[in-house]
């Protein structure tokens, strides 16, 4: 007989509710997104009041937010996945949006199934060698590579008095950022060196919100990952989403481009 049941994840101020339905035993690792079977999730909101008044900070995701260093990420791991005899799919280069560089490794080789033909130390050989490479593509990095509307965003943010801070997985962000022209904008950055955990856990921007020195209701958090969007609505924050709607529909707000994304607009959603 075909049995259903209902998972809840509690992330912050909301909870996901997983559907399922299969044959046999069912579980579900809800960190990893893992499941035994066919599943929809559906966002649920619980009396969450936080409104635009409440905000006093941003915290910001780099990579395909701030500028489209993502495809130099995408390029690097390419070679990357050539190099360990992985076959390189869209499908691969999405997963790997705002997760960090070892854990990126590990998901090429489990994707090729080449887990267990590497060591540790060929690991880091192999992270290393990718990250040469991802530098020498940064380094060419210049303020016109800023995403469209992005700096006038974080010009009127500073002007308006809020603060803000750079949530990255990328250990490059202070060079990146340097690059761009737009350090002095933000009160610092998180050094993902220091984390225990990764995103799609929250601790990269809980640390973010205390960078900042406020509380995780007054803070919009920006990514253009899943990942990222849950580790933002995990730390209690508003998620603030750039991207396709349908892959990001866990968070607040959603916006198609970097384009839209303005004070006003943000306001507008939030009412």
């Amino acid at each position: 007989m075909q049995q259903s049941w209902q998972c809840f994840a509690l992330w912050g101020n909301s909870f996901d509710a997983i559907n399922h339905s299969c044959f046999g035993t069912p579980y579900c690792q809800l960190m990893k997104q893992t499941y035994t079977a066919t599943y929809q999730i559906k966002k649920v909101r619980i009396n969450k009041m936080t409104q635009f008044s409440d905000i006093k900070g941003f915290a910001f995701d780099l990579d395909g937010v701030i500028a489209d260093t993502a495809r130099f990420h995408g390029e690097s791991w390419h070679q990357t996945a050539d190099e360990v005899g992985t076959n390189w799919t869209p499908e691969l280069a999405e997963s790997l949006k705002g997760i960090s560089r070892m854990a990126s490794l590990q998901m090429i080789l489990d994707a090729g199934d080449h887990a267990d033909d590497f060591s540790q130390a060929d690991k880091e050989v192999l992270a290393e060698k990718k990250n040469h490479n991802y530098q020498q593509l940064i380094s060419m990095l210049t303020e016109a590579d800023i995403l469209p509307g992005m700096k006038a965003f974080i010009q009127s943010a500073k002007a308006a008095g809020y603060k803000m801070s750079v949530a990255s997985a990328s250990k490059n962000a202070p060079m990146i950022l340097d690059h761009l022209g737009l350090t002095s904008y933000f009160v610092g950055i998180v050094d993902p060196g220091t984390l225990t955990k990764g995103k799609p856990d929250p601790e990269i921007f809980v640390r973010a919100a205390r960078v900042l020195n406020l509380d995780s209701e007054q803070v919009i958090g920006l990514e253009d990952s899943a990942a990222g969007i849950a580790s933002i609505n995990g730390a209690g924050e508003t998620s603030l989403a750039i991207g396709n709607v349908t892959v990001l529909r866990s968070a607040d707000l959603n916006f198609n481009s970097t384009a839209e994304v303005t004070l006003t607009s943000i306001e507008a959603k939030m009412k």
